[in-house]
C-alpha cells in the first residue's frame, strides 16, 4: 500500500516492507548512495546487457572493442602523421595517436551515454522505479571495461616499442592513471547529465551534441602535440578541461609531452563543478521529465 505524506520534511520510507511513505522532499543535491548500492545487481545487469547487445550478430563480436581504436589510430597515423606531416615531438606516431584516441574515446563515450540517459530510457523509466543515476553509472562501468581492454593493448605496444629501442620512456606519472581515468569519467558524465536534462525540453540540442564533441576533439591535443600550439595561446588550450588529462596520460606512458599540474588542478576543479551541476539539474528534471518527454 502507498501513502502520500504531505509533511515536506519527511523522506521516502519503507515500513514493514509493505507501506511506502512518499513525500515531496527534494534536496538540491540528493544522491542516496545507500539506495544506489542496493541496486548494484541491476547496475551489473545493465552492464552485462550492454556488453551482450553491443556486438550481437557481428562476426568478430567483442573483438571490435580492440579493433575500433586500432583502425581509427591507423587512420589518424596516415592522415595526420604521413599525409599532413604533423610532428609528434619524437614519439612513435602510432603510439602518439593511440594514446590520445583511447582516452578521448573513453571521454566521448561517457558523455554520449550520459546525454542519452532520459531520452534513451524513457519507456523503461515510465514503467518501473529505480534510482535514475543507475543508468549513467552502468554506462561508466561499461565504458571502463572497454577502456581497460584497449589500454591493455596500448601498454603491450608501449613495451614492444621500448624493447626495440623506440623513443618511449614510461615514468612515475603512470601512478596518476587511475585519477586521470576517474576524472575523465566524471567530466564526461557530468557534461552528459547536463545535456540529458536540457534535451528533455529542447530536442534540437541533441543534434548539436555530436558536432560539439567533434569540435571539442580538435581543440584538444589528440591529433597534435601541445607544442604545436603557439606559446601565447597554449594556456588557453590547456583551459580545456580534457587537454591536461590527455597530455598527462600521454606523458606518463610515452615520456614526452608536458605535465602541466596547475592546469590539471584547474581541470579537476572544473570536473567537480560540472559533475555537481549535472547531478543537481538531473535531480530536478527526473521528478517530472516523463510529463515533458
Amino acid at each position: 500500500m502507498i501513502k502520500f505524506n504531505t509533511d515536506f520534511d519527511s523522506e521516502v520510507k519503507l515500513v514493514n516492507n509493505d507501506i511506502t511513505y512518499v513525500s515531496s522532499k527534494h534536496k538540491l543535491f540528493n544522491v542516496n548512495l545507500k539506495e544506489i548500492w542496493q541496486y548494484r545487481d541491476l547496475i551489473l545487469l545493465f552492464v552485462k546487457r550492454d556488453l551482450t547487445t553491443s556486438y550481437k550478430q557481428t562476426i568478430l563480436g567483442p573483438l571490435w572493442i580492440l579493433i575500433n581504436p586500432l583502425l581509427s589510430t591507423t587512420v589518424f597515423t596516415v592522415i595526420f602523421g604521413i599525409i599532413a606531416g604533423i610532428p609528434t615531438d619524437g614519439m612513435p606516431q602510432f603510439l602518439f595517436y593511440m594514446s590520445g584516441n583511447i582516452l578521448w574515446g573513453f571521454f566521448s563515450s561517457c558523455l554520449n551515454r550520459g546525454s542519452g540517459t532520459f531520452l534513451g530510457n524513457v519507456r523503461l523509466f515510465g514503467k518501473v522505479y529505480f534510482p535514475r543515476l543507475v543508468m549513467p553509472i552502468s554506462g561508466i562501468i561499461y565504458n571502463l571495461v572497454n577502456f581497460f581492454l584497449q589500454t591493455s593493448v596500448f601498454v603491450i605496444l608501449v613495451i614492444v616499442y621500448a624493447v626495440i629501442g623506440a623513443n618511449v620512456h614510461p615514468n612515475w606519472l603512470i601512478a596518476l592513471t587511475p585519477l586521470l581515468v576517474l576524472q575523465t569519467a566524471m567530466l564526461g558524465t557530468g557534461m552528459g547529465l547536463i545535456i540529458s536534462s536540457i534535451t528533455t525540453k529542447y530536442r534540437d540540442l541533441n543534434v548539436l551534441v555530436g558536432f560539439g564533441v567533434s569540435l571539442l576533439m580538435y581543440i584538444t591535443p589528440v591529433v597534435y602535440p601541445i607544442s604545436q600550439v603557439p606559446v601565447n595561446f597554449r594556456w588557453l588550450m590547456l583551459l580545456n578541461p580534457v587537454a591536461p588529462i590527455v597530455e598527462t596520460y600521454r606523458c606518463a606512458f610515452l615520456g614526452r609531452g608536458s605535465f602541466e599540474w596547475p592546469f590539471l588542478l584547474i581541470s579537476l576543479a572544473v570536473t567537480a563543478g560540472l559533475l555537481f551541476w549535472g547531478v543537481v539539474v538531473f535531480n530536478k528534471v527526473e521528478k517530472n521529465f516523463i510529463d515533458t518527454v
